[in-house]
């Protein structure tokens, strides 16, 4: 006979019953590009004289959807899959009026969070159980976490107990740790090995080591096993990951400023919040308002039956205001009803009052942070009507966040009115932690770095793509798009990315290849090759639920619910509209897996380049076959109708002033630096490592390296990798990247940089990367530029003559008369790399030795500046 039951234990264990054995406890998970599929086995036998009932409990993530459950009952199988809620449970009527042997199995109603079932079995009986469940990981706070419920409810013997956990990611680890979140018990038995690309972390205790004291017979494993990771980032433009038809994007920008935030915190003080629960959000507002900074502005309500605000308008946070903020909420004292509608509404007419009166930065971003223990009873007590007239007063670039404590709360309301408000909600569950709870969630909504963020990809190259326009993105999270693939000529998928930061307006691109990730995962013994069509389907699935929870209209409830169960039975996943049908062969004997009716849902869930025709100046590092030693220069000189080229005889460390204009603000410096290794006495090679145009009126630096390029603004510091295409506006400058090849920074659209990445092989003994400079001949300068290209901007009067063999016979030699001067040059040949990055073409030039002595005002020495963003003094 198989049964199940349905009730809440006071605790939970995989396996229950008397007189049990545990033969074997595996856990396995396989997680490929953030999207993870876990096994979870257990072999036991009942080894009693009597008959009796074995209880199988796994508690899953709260988001994992169950894919399939089997149980082996003394060779008898039975096999699940996933079907529409009332066909399942027909199926099992049935099976229960022909008096065949049925159970029910069910998730917990609060979190979806516990599996359950029995099966009653004679002596002797072996019971065989396998269940399976997917999920994506979610980066929080710079990781993804990946936690399993250990509980075998016995000792197992060593050999058969295991948890493994796969982890392939094609772009990269960046690190993997297993924090010891099974106590001290356990204590560095977690081995971990890791490669570029892959991690495999193994649980393995041996029988002694699994008791809970030297000669205890219970088992010690009873907790959760945690994997945190993250994966490395060429670029801020993201990962595009091409797989099986299917495309999955990932946007986690790094190295930007975050956006100044206009926070009202409304805190729930009646009666109900009395003891511990206030204790603990005192004790997180503490730590939350010491987060604030200068550019922040804040105010707090606290409501019970009445609604007070500390301040009637919002203040910065300043050190001061802080204070006093702080001593408020210390002094707060619970009691009387709950009135959540006032409360809320006076936190709108706050940020509404701000924003008409200018005090907010139209960059900066307004949130409502709401923490309550309980259901409104005073005022509006209708949950439809508050949140009705919640959605009708905010502002579009206004955010909601709920924190319901504890279970008294109507926790699906909180999450409502967050999702319509574009924000998101989190249940704190009241234990000794719960006010690290709440400053947790804080820490994930604290630093908003973006705003307006849309993915977008060519037209007719995809379909069925999932939420691709977002609110906000916040450091450390990760936003995630996905679709399916068209088919097409085309051999690659780009995408295309755009934004607003501090300051900056972004535009960026990647793309990847159709089949190279296919190709990549059929060679690993590990990986799970279906995970971009899942992904897609679970990401889909999520957001249908959010949306069916929102659906204003019956008919529009209904349009989504078939969608939902459309999907959720193709790919086999167990969500509130679906039930895992587990049969015996020949359907003689079934199960039914139901899920809670309310399961929790978490938070969401180019530029034509500039013409460059003719090159009045020209600077670089040549390389053509070899490095050249020192930068070369090229200048271009139209009305002369010829090239003159010069070295620069410098050394590491020096900074060369190239374009300095007082006039328009803008200074154009270059760093040098060395080869990696020279002989003793013999001349140290330098190359430009650095390029930087600083833009005085608006305080703007951008620094291009061959590392990264970072844009500065006195306060803030954006950085970009050379991993990724991209556009990026700040003020009146512009800056356009384009992958691994050039950077070009435009200043008020009146002068124009054009930076080269040249790339060597790394485990070359002395060539190091380096960059070129090449500057239009339209730039429009003032009278006042100067430096050592920038001087040729008025270009001066140039007669080549007598010329003759030189002392090598390949090259000729000549008189050059230049700004009162007579120099011996030499005609030769440079190279252009603009439009062939790898074999430039060749420039015919007129050579000048010494430093460019004559050709250019004064010594090149005049022209060293002592950093990045300095101007040249003049005179010269």
């Amino acid at each position: 006979l198989l049964y199940t039951e349905y009730k809440q234990p006071q605790f939970i264990m995989a396996i229950r019953g008397d007189d049990i054995t545990v033969k074997s406890y595996k856990v396995e998970s396989r997680i490929t590009s953030r999207f993870c599929h876990t096994t979870v086995k257990s072999s036991v036998v009942n080894s009693g004289p009597n008959a009796q009932s074995i209880g199988f409990n796994v508690q899953i993530p709260k988001r994992a959807f169950i894919t399939n459950f089997t149980m082996n009952v003394n060779g008898i199988m039975f096999v699940g899959s996933v079907k529409e809620k009332t066909v399942a449970r027909n199926l099992y009527a049935q099976a229960r009026a022909r008096g065949k042997a049925a159970g029910l199995v069910r998730a917990n109603s609060q979190d979806m969070e516990t599996f359950k079932t029995e099966v009653h079995v004679p002596p002797g009986s072996k019971i065989e159980f396998e269940l399976h469940y997917q999920e994506m990981m979610q980066r929080k706070l710079g990781f993804y976490e990946h936690s399993l419920y250990l509980q075998p409810g016995r000792l197992v013997p060593h050999a058969s107990v295991s948890v493994d956990v796969y982890i392939y990611e094609p772009s990269g680890i960046a690190s993997v740790e297993t924090p010891n979140t099974l106590g001290e018990h356990f204590s560095g038995m977690a081995k971990l090995t890791s490669s570029k690309d892959k991690a495999h972390v193994v649980f393995k205790p041996s029988l002694q080591q699994q008791r809970k004291c030297e000669n205890c017979t219970t088992s010690a494993i009873d907790g959760i096993f945690t994997v945190k990771y993250d994966v490395l980032r060429d670029s801020n433009a993201g990962e595009l990951h091409v797989s099986d038809g299917h495309f999955v994007h990932f946007f986690a920008p790094a190295n930007l400023s975050p956006l100044p935030k206009n926070i009202v915190f409304v805190i729930d003080v009646s009666g109900s919040m009395w003891g511990v629960k206030m204790k603990q959000t005192v004790e997180a507002m503490q730590t939350i308002l010491d987060d604030l900074t200068m550019d922040d502005y804040f105010s707090i309500v606290d409501f019970n039956h009445n609604v007070r605000c500390w301040s009637e308008e919002l203040v910065p946070g300043s050190t001061i205001q802080v204070a006093e903020a702080k001593k408020y909420i210390q002094n707060i004292k619970p009691n009387g009803g709950t009135n959540i509608n006032e409360a809320l509404m006076r936190a709108v007419q706050m940020l509404v009052k701000a924003s008409n009166q200018g005090m907010i930065d139209p960059r900066s971003v307004s949130m409502i942070m709401l923490v309550s223990d309980g259901d409104p009873t005073v005022g509006e007590i209708k949950l439809s009507a508050i949140q009705k007239n919640l959605k009708k007063v905010m502002r579009e670039e206004f955010s909601l966040f709920s924190l319901g404590i504890g279970f008294d709360v109507d926790y699906d309301f909180l999450e409502r009115i967050a999702m319509e408000n574009r924000g998101a909600a989190q249940r704190i569950y009241t234990s000794h932690d719960a006010s690290d709870q709440i400053r947790r969630f804080y820490s994930q909504v604290s630093s908003p770095l973006l705003r307006k963020i849309t993915v977008q990809f060519p037209e007719d190259s995809v379909s069925d793509v999932t939420q691709n326009h977002f609110d906000k993105y916040f450091s450390g999270s990760e936003l995630v798009v996905a679709g399916k693939v068209l088919p097409s000529e085309s051999t690659t998928l780009n995408s295309f990315t755009t934004a607003f930061a501090d300051r900056l307006d972004l535009s960026l691109q990647t793309e990847a290849d159709y089949l190279e990730l296919d190709a990549a995962l059929a060679q690993q013994q590990h990986a799970f090759t279906g995970f971009a069509r899942q992904m897609w389907a679970y990401i889909t699935v999520n957001q249908l639920l959010a949306e069916r929870s929102l659906a204003p209209t019956a008919g529009k409830k209904r349009k989504i619910t078939q969608r939902i169960l459309t999907l959720a039975v193709e790919h086999q996943f167990v969500t509130p509209l679906t039930a895992l049908l587990v049969e015996s062969e020949e359907a003689k004997e079934r199960l039914l897996a139901d899920s809670p009716k309310d399961p929790k849902q978490g938070c969401c869930a180019g530029r034509t380049p500039v013409q460059m025709v003719h090159i009045t100046v020209v600077c670089l590092c040549v390389f053509c076959g070899t490095v050249e030693n020192d930068p070369h220069f090229i200048v271009h000189l139209p009305k002369n109708n010829m090239d003159v080229c010069f070295n620069i005889d410098s050394e590491p460390g020096h900074i060369l002033n190239l374009v300095s204009d007082p006039g328009a603000g803008v200074v154009v410096n270059g760093q040098l630096v060395g080869s990696k290794r020279v002989e003793e006495k013999e001349k140290v090679n330098t190359y430009f490592g650095i390029i930087s145009v600083f833009y005085q009126p608006d305080g703007i630096r951008v620094s291009v390296s061959t590392d990264r390029i970072d844009l500065t603004d006195g306060r803030n510091n954006h950085s970009f990798t050379w991993g990724a295409t991209a556009d990026i506006t700040q003020d009146r400058v512009k800056v356009s990247i384009v992958k691994d090849s050039k950077v070009m920074v435009t200043v008020d659209d009146k002068i124009t940089v054009m930076v080269l990445l040249h790339r060597v092989w790394k485990k070359h003994p002395t060539h190091v990367d380096y960059l070129g400079l090449y500057i239009p001949s339209n730039n429009q300068y003032s009278s006042q530029a100067h430096g050592l290209i920038g001087q040729f901007g008025q270009e001066p009067e140039v007669r080549v003559f007598n010329l003759h063999q030189g002392a090598d016979p390949l090259k000729k030699e000549a008189t050059m008369e230049v700004k009162g001067n007579k120099l011996v040059v030499t005609r030769g040949w440079q190279k252009d790399y603009r439009r062939d990055n790898k074999r430039g073409s060749d420039v015919f030039c007129w050579f000048i030795h010494n430093s460019g002595k004559g050709f250019i005002d004064g010594h090149y020495t005049n022209y060293l500046v002592p950093r990045l963003d300095s101007f040249l003094p003049l005179p010269l």
